[in-house]
């Protein structure tokens, strides 16, 4: 059983060790974070206005919309028509990836500040 834990804590502590050793330089990290974080503000703010633009136009002719529709929009697709749904998946989904970028651009900087 020792010789277990003792394997365990060495393998655990060699993938530590590996770990570390690929995390960039703080400033590095901070800066590829930053550029993150940049272009996934670039990217998904316009095309998520948009969506929600697009949105508004497919259904708020059938539907009434509370006046915080907009802080969650995607309950609202089951509304849509398969051509309609067709029509705001792009703006949908690319608007959802310049928000991935911003979170992990934000973490990443976040954590190349504390490291700095």
């Amino acid at each position: 059983m020792l010789e277990t834990v003792l394997v365990l804590l060495a393998v655990v502590a060699a993938g530590l060790v590996a770990v570390a050793g690929s995390v960039p330089p703080p400033r590095l990290l901070f800066a590829l974070g930053l550029g993150t974080l940049v272009l996934g503000l670039v990217l998904g703010v316009p095309t998520g206005l948009w969506y929600h633009v697009v949105l508004y136009r497919c259904i708020s002719s059938r539907v009434v919309l509370g006046r915080t529709w907009w802080l969650s929009p995607s309950g609202l697709h089951h509304h849509l028509t398969p051509a309609e749904q067709r029509r705001i998946r792009p703006w949908y989904r690319v608007g959802g990836l310049g928000f991935v970028l911003c979170v992990a651009g934000g973490a990443a900087a976040i954590a190349g500040l504390l490291m700095w």
